[in-house]
């Protein structure tokens, strides 16, 4: 039964390539200004390293020590701009390292999570719960998704070429008139298949099964 779908042929018109750019997304923190007070002291500024390729998004100069029952992860990045609430991405690496299970989420989805402890120049502070394996997911500018008939929300499946080439399933489309066309993928995930910074993947829409994808 399982290998049904794999052997069942579709019309190649019913598939629609989307060449997409990787962004390889390195462990990093998101900050609450309560937290940045607590970490750097009252009324600090996070200063601004470099831009991201996502618009508006940087990495900040400052770095934090992420600390777990097992390890410890120093110099983590801190990116902007601030958020509501603290976030900490790792990988499964990352995890076993510091000795928490971390959750495979969507950017955002805290609650239940993994606990940290982060350190800073001034003091540190104890998230109950703000670490997360972020789940791979395709930033898309509105136009984009306009024009490959794609919606904010919409999970699809997503080619990488070559000799250690593979198929990502529930890739998560995240569309804003704020975003840049972007796949992101985390270390763990870069790294076995071979991706870099700027190499091109192809997303897919399909209407049926994925066996054009496989061949």
């Amino acid at each position: 039964m399982g290998n049904e779908t794999l052997t069942t042929r579709v019309n190649p018109d019913e598939i629609t390539a989307i060449p997409v750019p990787v962004g390889i997304s390195a462990r990093h923190i998101h900050l609450s200004q309560e937290h940045v007070d607590i970490l750097f002291g009252p009324g600090y500024e996070l200063k601004k390293y470099k831009d991201l390729s996502q618009p508006g998004q940087y990495a900040c100069e400052e770095t934090l020590t992420v600390v777990g029952p097992k390890g410890v992860i120093e110099k983590v990045r801190v990116l902007g701009p601030l958020r509501k609430q603290s976030q900490v991405e790792l990988s499964i690496s990352d995890c076993f390292k510091l000795g928490i299970r971390a959750p495979l989420r969507d950017s955002g989805d805290l609650a239940g999570s993994a606990s940290v402890t982060l350190v800073g120049p001034v003091g540190s502070i104890t998230l109950k719960e703000g670490a997360i394996i972020a789940a791979r997911h395709i930033h898309m500018h509105t136009s984009d998704a306009e024009k490959y008939g794609l919606e904010d929300g919409d999970r699809i499946y997503v080619r990488a070429k070559g000799p250690r080439g593979i198929i990502f399933g529930d890739v998560l489309v995240r569309v804003s008139d704020k975003f840049k066309l972007e796949m992101h993928v985390d270390t763990d995930e870069g790294n076995a298949v071979g991706l870099r910074n700027g190499d091109t993947v192809f997303a897919y829409k399909i209407h049926g099964h994925i066996s054009e994808l496989v061949k």
